[in-house]
């Protein structure tokens, strides 16, 4: 993706520079707009210096139907992100570094009414990581840049970096004219000293009006985002409901557990490996015995929880992991 280059809106990729530390304001936020070249060129060195650590630690975050924006917020693997990118608690989903290398990841808790969420990356790391502002000093006319995989994850291009300033702040928003678009959701907003201030959240009425979750949202219910909880009612996600859930099998009684005897094209089942003539043993630790017994089960569960099979096929024992899909 080629953008112009402008005071307003840089598309920019820079090697390695000496980092500005943390703390310092940016001497620019001062003023109403750069007033010489000298004021362009400490924008440019003050990017230089921030992005490569911001881009090592901005990620891809797959959902298998869509893909979003993350970032990297500490060494063992946590990534702050979007509620309506993870979209649920204890999903599955796959996070994809700068490189292209893919990781197996879970979502955490998620604030459904400011669009806040966690992710864990499961694969060992140490990760690369940013630092959080955790100062809450941002200010009307700081300037910023964000980051995000916009359109999607592209290798050759990496993240897409822009340049903007912080233009109105409110309770549970920050409003930047710093342009996303689709796929940029989740990712990251910096400011001039490479420190993260916000998620991306959406985009307003028009597009250089993007809104971002302020850090200090995520702090504020960083222990239930641990603990995964689904914390509101929406609009950013929605609680699955119990009973919604879609496996894609149809089963018969017999000895020892319950026989497939037709498994749905493109559903869940179909999707983790079950086959026609499988024997379901148990479900979670619970032995099947009856069709009715399984769907009591089912009954209790909503789209996106995980489920257990052991199974029996061709006499030997198996287990089978998958998520419901939705009904």
């Amino acid at each position: 993706m080629i953008m112009k280059c402008s005071v307003r809106c840089l598309f920019i990729v820079f090697g390695m520079a000496v980092a500005l530390g943390f703390g310092q304001a940016f001497p620019l936020n001062n003023k109403k707009a750069p007033e010489s070249q000298a004021d362009l060129l400490a924008i440019q060195n003050a990017l230089h210096a921030a992005i490569p650590k911001a881009k090592m630690a901005t990620v891809c975050i797959d959902l298998g139907d869509g893909t979003g924006s993350g970032v990297i917020v500490s060494a063992d693997g946590l990534v702050m992100t979007a509620a309506h990118v993870s979209t649920g608690v204890g999903k599955k989903v796959t996070v994809i570094m700068p490189d292209g290398k893919k990781l197996k990841a879970k979502s955490l808790g998620l604030m459904a009414e400011t669009d806040a969420a966690l992710v864990k990356i499961l694969d060992d790391g140490p990760f690369p990581f940013v630092e959080v502002n955790r100062t809450n000093d941002t200010k009307l006319g700081d300037w910023i840049f964000s980051l995000g995989h916009s359109g999607g994850f592209n290798l050759e291009r990496g993240a897409v970096a822009r340049l903007g300033r912080l233009v109105r702040v409110a309770n549970t928003t920050i409003q930047t004219d710093g342009t996303l678009i689709g796929g940029d959701s989740g990712g990251p907003l910096f400011d001039m000293q490479g420190s993260l201030i916000g998620i991306h959240s959406r985009v307003g009425p028009q597009l250089p009006v993007n809104m971002h979750v302020p850090v200090r949202v995520f702090l504020e219910g960083w222990d239930q985002l641990l603990k995964s909880e689904f914390v509101g009612e929406g609009p950013f996600a929605r609680k699955p409901e119990k009973g919604k859930g879609f496996l894609g099998v149809a089963t018969k009684d017999v000895s020892g557990g319950l026989e497939i005897t037709k498994v749905g094209k493109k559903s869940p089942a179909e999707e983790a490996g079950m086959k026609e003539g499988d024997i379901l043993l148990t479900l979670n630790g619970i032995r099947l015995e009856t069709r009715l017994g399984m769907k009591g089960i089912l009954a209790e569960m909503a789209e996106g929880e995980e489920l257990v099979f052991e199974i029996k096929r061709d006499g030997k024992n198996e287990t089978i992991e998958l998520q419901l899909g939705a009904r």
